[in-house]
C-alpha cells in the first residue's frame, strides 16, 4: 500500500492553518497602523522644527502645550473605552490624529537633546522593541502575569514622576528612567502576545481591534524611546 505524499501531522487541520493565516494578516495590519502612526508623529515633530510660526504656537504657548496633552489623553480614553461602539473609520482617524498631535508635543526634544542623541536613542529603542516583540510573538510561555506586574510598575513610575516634579531629584529621575525602560520592554512582549488573542476577533470589529493593538505598541515604543533618551541623551547646554 502506497503512503500519501507529504503526509500532514494529525494535529494540523484546515481550521488551524486558517487561524495561522488570519493571525499573520492581523499582526501585519497592527504593525502597519503602528508604523503609519510613527511616521505621522515624525512628520509632525519635524514640521515644528522647520516652522518658526508653529514653534511659537506649540512650544512657546503654555496653554496650547497643556491643551495638546489633555486632548491626546482624551483621544486615548476615547479609543480605549469606545472602541466597540465606533466605526473603523472613526477609530483609524482618532489614532492618526493622536499620532499627529503627539508629534507636535514631542518636537520639544529637538531643543532639549542633541540630534545625535535622539537618533541613537531611537535606534536603540527600535532594536530593543524588535527583540521583545519577537519574543512576545514566538514564546510559548503565558505572559498574562507580566501584564499585571508591569502595569503596576507603570503606575509606580507615574506616581514617582509626579513626586519628582516637586523634589527635582536627579537620582530619582535616573531610577525612574531605568525602571521605565524595563516596564515598557515587558509591556512590549505582553502586548505582542495579546495580538494572537486579538486576532480571533472577526467581522467589522477586526479593524478596530487592530487600531487598539497599534495604539498599545505605539505607546510602548514611544515611551521606551523617551526613557532611553532621558537616560543616555546629551542635553543641549
Amino acid at each position: 500500500m502506497m503512503l500519501p505524499s507529504n503526509p500532514q501531522p494529525a494535529w494540523i487541520s484546515a481550521s488551524t492553518a486558517e487561524m495561522e493565516v488570519r493571525t499573520r494578516t492581523f499582526i501585519r495590519s497592527v504593525y502597519g497602523w503602528m508604523f503609519g502612526g510613527l511616521l505621522l508623529t515624525t512628520f509632525a515633530a519635524l514640521w515644528v522644527v522647520m516652522s518658526p510660526a508653529l514653534q511659537a504656537v506649540v512650544l512657546h504657548n503654555p496653554i496650547v502645550a497643556i491643551g495638546l496633552i489633555f486632548v491626546e489623553l482624551g483621544i486615548v480614553l476615547f479609543l480605549s473605552f469606545g472602541i466597540t461602539k465606533m466605526s473603523a473609520a472613526t477609530a483609524a482617524s482618532a489614532f492618526l490624529v493622536y499620532s499627529f498631535l503627539n508629534g507636535l508635543t514631542l518636537s520639544v526634544i529637538f531643543w532639549a537633546y542633541t540630534q545625535a542623541s535622539i537618533v541613537q536613542a531611537f535606534l536603540t529603542a527600535a532594536a530593543m522593541f524588535g527583540a521583545m516583540s519577537v519574543y512576545g510573538l514566538a514564546t510559548k510561555r503565558d505572559l498574562t502575569s507580566w501584564g499585571s506586574f508591569f502595569f503596576m510598575g507603570l503606575i509606580g513610575v507615574l506616581i514617582c514622576g509626579v513626586v519628582n516634579i516637586f523634589l527635582l531629584s536627579s537620582a530619582l529621575s535616573f531610577a525612574i528612567s531605568i525602571i521605565g525602560v524595563f516596564v515598557f520592554l515587558g509591556l512590549t512582549a505582553w502586548d505582542n502576545q495579546k495580538l494572537k488573542k486579538m486576532a480571533t476577533v472577526t467581522g467589522t470589529m477586526q479593524e478596530n481591534v487592530a487600531v487598539i493593538g497599534a495604539l498599545a505598541l505605539y505607546l510602548d515604543f514611544i515611551n521606551l524611546f523617551l526613557f532611553l533618551l532621558r537616560l543616555f541623551g546629551d542635553r543641549r547646554r
